[in-house]
């Protein structure tokens, strides 16, 4: 302690663990050693009392004061009293002491004194070999009996040594056996719950990495059904501007032919027939159905269950058309192909596309083909088909007004409104673009002011 102190003072590097704090001591004393004299007439004891009064009398604070074997050279009673009264009396003046001692006094007064704390070397239970540890919370045993038999005294010695103890000094000696071996116990036990606590921190280090493996594979699996989903949206997406393509061609050649039409002056009425419209409808959503199936996994697109020799429908009957929600009267069966009469206008399409209602209860109407003219209108309730843009960028406005326009050309519907508001004007200005290109659209204008004004565009388009 006295050297760590002045190395510490001197600006030396002191062997200590990493927290320790060492005051600065303004004196430091010691009295270790034997310094008998015979010529000034000193015994051990009278030397070590000299050295005492000297420094007391010499004490300055901050003090550090080392006592080595404090009330050794006389009578162990006595010797012991006046330790503890020492030791006392330094601190109470406020000097740090640190003493040594095999008293059972002192280390009654260092275990039963507010402010003072016992320690004592730690030494192999079994060989009694020392440790260089000190053990703190422990005041120690001398084992002077035990280190006696090791170095070789006589047994008889050492029992007839065990019978002169008085009955207090053993159950104290016994008593401070027990201690130490509570302390050593404690000790393992404290090392043991320290590797047990590494031992989980690894095991949570190994966890968290996998957690942390596991989320990677997630993320991973994740992107790559993504992925997944996109392709199959693309592909998707492909197959259904084919069918939008291919009902462009459709209309374009029906277009043509009732042009040569009417070039011949074909009697008649108008080149396009309902049946025609309605089939070439009827077509593109049954491919679009199919492309939507491939999209969610399954092979092919859900169809009507087959409808039974004795429930098919037969000229007359009252039927449905799958896929358009219409109902009306079969008037003519060609092979696969039929014709349905809804209140005179006639619709062609395919036999497995019918669903059979109500069975006729007399003759079959006369089979007469009639070609109606096709008149584009806005809905009964006079209103236009509206998307609504609103707080959509301009890259997510411009997708769902082309998917709107597609979805618009497989009904009867030329006149849409476009709803994008007023704002910054972007949007209506990026609208405004990809309609002046578009090859479906005929013509577009801002919508009427009672109708929107410029926060709405309305769209015409071609026939």
């Amino acid at each position: 302690m006295g050297l760590l102190a002045l190395m510490a003072q001197a600006g030396l590097h002191v062997p200590a663990a990493p927290g320790s704090r060492l005051p600065v001591f303004r004196s430091v004393f010691a009295d270790i050693g034997d310094e008998q004299s015979i010529a000034a007439n000193l015994s051990t004891f009278s030397w070590h009392v000299t050295n005492i009064v000297s420094m007391d009398r010499m004490l300055a604070l901050p003090a550090l004061v080392l006592f080595d074997e404090l009330g050794s050279g006389t009578d162990p009673g006595e010797g012991g009293a006046l330790a503890t009264a020492v030791v006392d009396h330094f601190r109470s003046r406020g000097a740090m002491v640190v003493c040594t001692s095999h008293s059972e006094a002192v280390k009654t007064y260092a275990t039963t004194t507010p402010g003072v704390v016992v320690a004592a070397f730690g030494f192999d239970p079994e060989s009694f070999a020392p440790s260089y540890r000190l053990v703190y919370g422990s005041p120690g045993r001398s084992l002077a009996l035990e280190i006696a038999g090791r170095l070789g005294l006589g047994a008889g010695i050492l029992t007839r040594a065990r019978q002169n103890l008085s009955e207090r000094d053993a159950q104290l000696a016994e008593h401070l056996a027990k201690i130490d071996q509570n302390l050593h116990d404690l000790d393992h036990e404290r090392r043991l719950v320290a590797r047990e606590r590494q031992l989980i921190g690894e095991s949570e280090s190994r966890l968290k990495a996998r957690e942390d493996a596991l989320r990677q594979r997630e993320e991973t699996f994740r992107r790559k059904t993504e992925d997944r989903l996109d392709d199959r949206l693309r592909d998707a997406r492909r197959e259904i501007d084919q069918v939008i393509d291919d009902l462009k061609k459709k209309a374009a050649e029906m277009t043509a032919q009732a042009e040569r039409q009417l070039s011949k002056r074909t009697l008649g009425g108008p080149p396009i027939s309902t049946g025609d419209a309605g089939t070439a409808r009827l077509e593109a959503r049954l491919a679009v159905e199919a492309a939507a199936a491939k999209f969610h996994g399954a092979e092919s697109p859900r169809t009507e269950a087959p409808v039974p020799i004795d429930a098919r429908p037969s000229v007359g009957d009252r039927v449905a058309v799958a896929g358009l929600g219409l109902e009306g009267t079969l008037a003519a069966l060609h092979g696969d192909d039929a014709e349905v009469d809804m209140q005179g206008k006639r619709l062609r399409t395919r036999v497995t596309d019918l669903r059979l209602l109500v069975k006729a209860g007399g003759g079959a109407p006369a089979a007469g083909r009639v070609n109606v003219n096709v008149q584009l209108k806005p809905r009964g309730d006079g209103a236009f088909s509206d998307l609504n843009v609103i707080g959509c960028t301009v890259e997510e406005a411009l997708a769902r007004t082309e998917r709107f326009l597609d979805e618009t050309l497989l009904t009867e519907q030329r006149t849409i409104r476009v709803i994008h508001g007023y704002g910054t004007g972007q949007l209506r200005r990026a609208i405004a673009e990809y309609l002046r290109n578009h090859p479906l659209v005929s013509s577009y204008q801002p919508a009427a002011p009672e109708k929107g004004g410029g926060g709405v565009t309305v769209v015409e388009l071609k026939e």
